[in-house]
């Protein structure tokens, strides 16, 4: 999992409100808030600013919503598919790890459905999904059996068509790619078209194709089918090859020498069980600020280290050094895949 999108909560120092809210619909809504703002009445020091702040956003509807406030600003708001287990914590750093696991790993990835005709091309990274319609040249888009001496220059006339709609796609998933990241471009559709755009991809879109079997333009439901199911293959692959890689590499394992490999930058992939609410020691600035041992924070120049759950500390410094975050319950204590 990217952890760009949270990676501004870091940018404010705490101490942060975390808020987790169920079913907002109805009446329901002054209830289940009412009860949250009770917990956080009752916990040191949470401002009214800071009160006032998540009261407004607390108010959307939504099956559930995790929150995270400091200073009077609601800093990061996530909309959730299920509703969580209520709690309302005022923490050093912001409880992200219930919203994350609920959240899954979300793949930057491009869904292709081609034809004759263009393409329908929706982005799903960077944000909400965006769809856009491809179109370059609207004819000739079909071949009849006209027969006489034109046949043959009608029909290469067509192709031509088909292949110009083609690159015009090909143009724009590459941009896409290029923009968001992509890890996947699946790709449905008229098998002649698909042909065509794969010829006509940039190298680095084509090395992430993956053709889907089914889909057009009129019936996406087996289409979406398809896709999140090679979506979830994918996940299980990449996290396979994950967990392969720090075995055959000895990667550090257990959160002292993984804090260890944070605070030095080596880290491409923490591996999580799971929540992990043990204590660690962390600085209120620098993202790699972390260690099971306050002497040791003070040797690398942190002057009063700060008490706070290890997951939340792991999740920051993995955040602010651009390394990923797998949750997998292939592994039974916190580990780290090395970047050397």
């Amino acid at each position: 999992m990217r952890l760009d999108f949270i990676r501004p909560l870091y940018e404010r120092r705490g101490p942060y409100a975390s808020v987790y809210l169920g079913a907002l619909t109805g009446p329901e809504r002054e209830t289940h808030w009412h009860s949250v703002r009770d917990q956080l009445h009752r916990l040191d020091h949470v401002d009214k600013a800071t009160l006032q702040a998540l009261e407004e956003e607390a108010t959307e509807a939504a099956a559930g919503r995790a929150l995270f406030a400091t200073h009077g600003d609601v800093v990061l708001a996530e909309s959730l598919a299920k509703p969580p287990s209520e709690q309302a914590t005022w923490s050093p750093l912001p409880l992200v790890t219930p919203m994350l696991m609920q959240r899954g790993e979300n793949v930057p990835h491009i869904r292709v459905i081609v034809d004759h005709a263009g393409a329908e091309v929706t982005v799903f990274g960077g944000g909400s999904p965006r769809k856009a319609t491809v179109e370059a040249a609207v004819w000739p888009l079909q071949k009849t059996a006209q027969g006489g001496w034109s046949q043959k220059r009608y029909e290469r006339a067509v192709d031509e068509t088909w292949e110009r709609n083609a690159v015009a796609v090909a143009h724009e998933v590459d941009e896409q790619v290029r923009r968001i990241g992509a890890e996947l471009v699946l790709v449905a559709g008229e098998p002649k078209s698909r042909s065509y755009l794969l010829h006509h991809l940039g190298t680095k879109s084509a090395d992430r194709v993956l053709m889907v079997e089914h889909g057009s333009r009129s019936n996406h439901g087996q289409f979406e089918e398809d896709v999140e199911r090679a979506l979830d293959e994918w996940l299980d692959r990449r996290c396979a090859e994950l967990i392969e890689r720090h075995q055959e590499h000895s990667g550090p394992a257990g959160l002292s020498r993984v804090a260890q490999a944070l605070r030095e930058g080596r880290v491409h992939a923490v591996l999580a069980p799971g929540e992990l609410a043990q204590r660690v020691w962390i600085g209120e600035s620098g993202g790699t600020q972390i260690a099971t041992d306050p002497a040791e924070l003070r040797r690398w120049g942190v002057d009063r280290p700060i008490a706070e759950r290890s997951d939340s500390a792991l999740v920051r410094a993995a955040a602010m050094t651009d390394a990923e975050l797998w949750f997998t319950d292939r592994v039974t204590d916190v580990a780290a895949v090395l970047r050397y």
